[in-house]
């Protein structure tokens, strides 16, 4: 079989799992996800500066999903990650890029000091099916899960339940797992990280997205983050694109988590969408590349500055 297919998946619907797997990863088990579930995240900070270095076309929605439509005509985008008003909003203009809903969000409004981090669902599997009736194209659900939080319990259970539904219905899965609350000391802690794949492939994620961790004793960043694939087994990491970065670097940077690190691609939010939309297209296209086809870094770049 083309894929490991989990055991949640009834065999009724393990076709409909391969194909939104096919379509999620371009066919390569490899993910390519534009991160735009921002909107709630980090609120308007990632989409407007007044043009410092924020490009003014950056704060319309839409830009997000000409990028991603632009993209999936390429093929060079597995998944646009939003949530499910954002995709209801503009999902009827684009409805073949291919969608995965994020169930939860919480903005950066509440720090740590004051509470630890919860972020519950807002919607159910059921509203993730009238949306497919109408003819979006989701193919998965993400959730975002904050590791250490004394709500952990509540976000893992709900995490697991949706999880488990979404499998029972040919749905691919990608949980965010972040170590965050006041027993969290380093957030970036590359056991804790560790830890985390771990938790994700537990609760029986596909994928997931971990921060790129600090380095452990006596290896670089990428080693230590394949030490995260490693305890995520069968579930793949998908690291953090992070803030953004000059395009050298951040290619630099995914090349080694794909290739040293053995991850099993990106999501990428700020170093796509904080572009025009011709600069976006082409970093989507130079993600994919890396991701999926083993390109260089240089080979990337080219895609990238091409005009």
């Amino acid at each position: 079989m083309k894929y490991h297919v989990p055991a949640d998946v009834p065999d009724e619907m393990v076709d409909d799992y391969i194909d939104n797997m096919d379509a999620a990863t371009c066919g390569t088990g490899r993910m390519n996800l534009f991160a735009c579930d921002q909107k709630i995240e980090h609120l308007n900070d990632d989409f407007y500066d007044g043009g410092k270095k924020i490009p003014l076309s950056s704060n319309n929605p839409s830009h997000l999903f000409e990028v991603g439509a632009r993209a999936h005509e390429e093929g060079t985008i597995g998944v646009l990650a939003g949530q499910l008003g954002l995709i209801s909003a503009y999902g009827r203009d684009y409805p073949d890029t291919p969608y995965l809903v994020k169930m939860n969000s919480k903005s950066h409004q509440v720090g740590v000091s004051q509470r630890d981090p919860v972020s519950m669902a807002m919607w159910d599997i059921d509203d993730i099916f009238a949306l497919k009736a109408n003819g979006i194209n989701v193919v998965g659900i993400g959730y975002t899960i904050y590791l250490g939080s004394e709500f952990e319990h509540d976000m893992l259970t709900e995490a697991a339940t949706l999880i488990r539904q979404a499998h029972e219905n040919g749905l691919i899965v990608v949980t965010w797992i972040y170590p965050r609350g006041k027993a969290v000391s380093d957030e970036k802690c590359p056991q804790l990280i560790s830890g985390a794949a771990g938790v994700a492939l537990c609760i029986g994620a596909d994928f997931t997205k971990v921060n790129y961790p600090r380095e452990f004793e006596g290896m670089s960043q990428p080693e230590s983050l394949g030490i995260a694939v490693e305890a995520a087994g069968r579930c793949g990491i998908i690291c953090s694109g992070g803030g953004s970065l000059p395009a050298e670097e951040f290619l630099q940077r995914l090349h080694d988590q794909i290739n040293i690190s053995g991850a099993k691609g990106a999501a990428t939010g700020r170093n796509i969408h904080q572009k025009t939309t011709e600069e976006a297209v082409r970093m989507c296209a130079a993600c994919h590349a890396i991701i999926c086809d083993d390109a260089t870094v240089e080979q990337a770049l080219k895609i990238f500055t091409e005009q």
